[in-house]
């Protein structure tokens, strides 16, 4: 299987994002740590924007498990949908499964990813999605009651029917799947992989990245 990494070098929110660190090291170092310590992961495919990237990443991984894929003109912007990108990189390769990842989810464990992927192989759903579970008591904009009737017969927060938020940590798919479903890396089959909500912190805003590295200075989050 073939890890697809999307690493761009401007960021909106947190200037010089990849290169921040936590523990002294540079953020894009933790999930390819991470794909690179896979049971199931041949080659991390990054897809960027910038030699800068590129000869940073090159200065802690002088790896052949690594590749880079220099991001076409007309794919470079803020607003360019993801499935583009993957549709691109995809393209690049004869293999057929794929996981696709962040760089701004610094605590995800390889464990995680080998039990999604060992999960995808053993069973018959088109793609995998990473998911959060919530059982907690929710609203929509206009303050109308989504998993409860906002009745004073109020449930435990325990017996309230789950809500899943997609996380973005990762997707597993096929070429096969991703053409068939319009390009798309959720299938028409896809099964919500829930995960640990710690290893899903994603590094949005500045708050994120210092929780990160609050958490990461805990044994067990370290890979």
């Amino acid at each position: 299987m073939i890890a697809l990494l999307p690493i761009k070098e401007h960021s909106e929110r947190i200037p010089n994002k990849s290169f921040k660190t936590i523990d002294n090291k540079p953020l894009f170092s933790f999930v390819i740590d991470t794909l690179l310590s896979s049971n199931f992961i041949s080659k991390v495919a990054i897809n960027t924007d910038s030699q800068k990237i590129i000869s940073e990443v090159k200065k802690f991984y002088p790896s052949n498990s690594i590749e880079f894929i220099n991001r076409p003109k007309e794919l470079i912007g803020d607003f360019v949908p993801m499935n583009d990108i993957i549709k691109y990189d995809i393209s690049q390769f004869e293999n057929n499964s794929f996981i696709q990842t962040h760089i701004t989810n610094p605590l995800l464990k390889t464990k995680t990813i080998d039990k999604a992927i060992s999960f995808y192989k053993n069973n018959t759903y088109d793609s995998i999605v990473s998911v959060n579970e919530h059982k907690s008591r929710f609203y929509d904009s206009k303050h109308n009651p989504i998993n409860h009737d906002g009745s004073s017969n109020i449930l435990r927060t325990q017996d309230l029917e789950p809500l899943y938020e997609e996380n973005s940590c990762f997707y597993i798919f096929s070429k096969d799947s991703f053409t068939k479903n319009g390009n798309n890396r959720i299938g028409n089959k896809p099964f919500y992989f829930t995960i640990n909500k710690l290893e899903s912190i994603d590094i949005d805003y500045y708050e994120d990245l210092q929780l990160a590295r609050a958490l990461y200075k805990g044994d067990e989050l370290k890979k």
